[in-house]
């Protein structure tokens, strides 16, 4: 997913500074127009960290069972199989005990699978999990757990991806992403259809939600990976006063 900010909401005097999450094409085996023209940004650093800012970022979307919670949740979901949106930091180390070729039984075993346990630290003010770990001791799937699953069958994690946008979803990516650049508000009359900031509407380009009951804790076993989806990480809004003379520099080179 790609992240563009806005000023604010065009015609809201009140309104504060705004992100409207899309899809980047390149999740569907497609360009994207918004990468394709961020990607010569990076060969200038003076656009480099505007380059950043649009960039897209990976995600994973995995289900589970909660193990151990130190979040005090007041109240469980009903269903006790979660969904879990990972980052790139914590799939790697996923990644590596599902791709290991010495493990004989794969983490998500039903019966000598183990659990997988998320420790949040802090490295340079920024949250650091490296030291995520997989048990070293296998534990089955308990009997409580074996008939959740029975009852309320996994999910098909794909069913949670974005919508693959259409011709005219593109075009209208592409229009917000130059009006986000020249630092524009958000115009709800012109996009507010198609795709808008989280909290005012919902639609294909909108965060894949999970309720505050479906947070990632700890400890949780058997996770399960599926599909992955783009979103890009957002620098300072401060940047975003720069963004006219950024845009004009980049236009201006691209007529040489």
């Amino acid at each position: 997913m790609i992240k563009l900010p806005f000023q604010g909401v065009k015609g809201d005097t009140d309104s504060k500074p705004v992100q409207v999450q899309v899809p980047c094409m390149e999740m569907y085996g497609e360009s994207c127009p918004i990468l394709a023209e961020v990607r010569g940004w990076f060969k200038d650093p003076k656009l480099e960290d505007m380059g950043r800012k649009y960039w897209k970022k990976r995600s994973y979307i995995f289900q589970g069972f909660v193990g151990t919670n130190p979040l005090n949740e007041e109240t469980t979901p009903e269903n006790p199989i979660r969904r879990f949106i990972i980052g790139p930091q914590i799939f790697q180390i996923i990644k590596g005990a599902l791709m290991d070729p010495d493990m004989e039984d794969l983490p998500t075993d039903s019966v000598n699978g183990v659990d997988f346990r998320i420790i949040k630290t802090s490295k340079g003010g920024y949250a650091d999990y490296s030291t995520s770990s997989w048990s070293r001791k296998s534990r089955p799937l308990s009997e409580e757990e074996t008939k959740s699953i029975e009852q309320n069958n996994l999910f098909n994690l794909s069913d949670f991806l974005p919508k693959k946008p259409s011709e005219v979803d593109v075009k209208v990516i592409k229009e917000m992403f130059e009006a986000s650049v020249d630092g524009e508000a958000y115009d709800q009359e012109k996009y507010g259809q198609y795709f808008r900031p989280a909290g005012i509407g919902s639609r294909t380009g909108d965060p894949v939600a999970v309720p505050k009951s479906n947070t990632p804790a700890p400890e949780s076993n058997k996770t399960q990976e599926t599909s992955t989806a783009n979103t890009s990480s957002t620098k300072s809004s401060q940047q975003n006063s720069k963004a006219e003379d950024i845009l004009a520099m980049i236009r201006a080179r691209q007529q040489k």
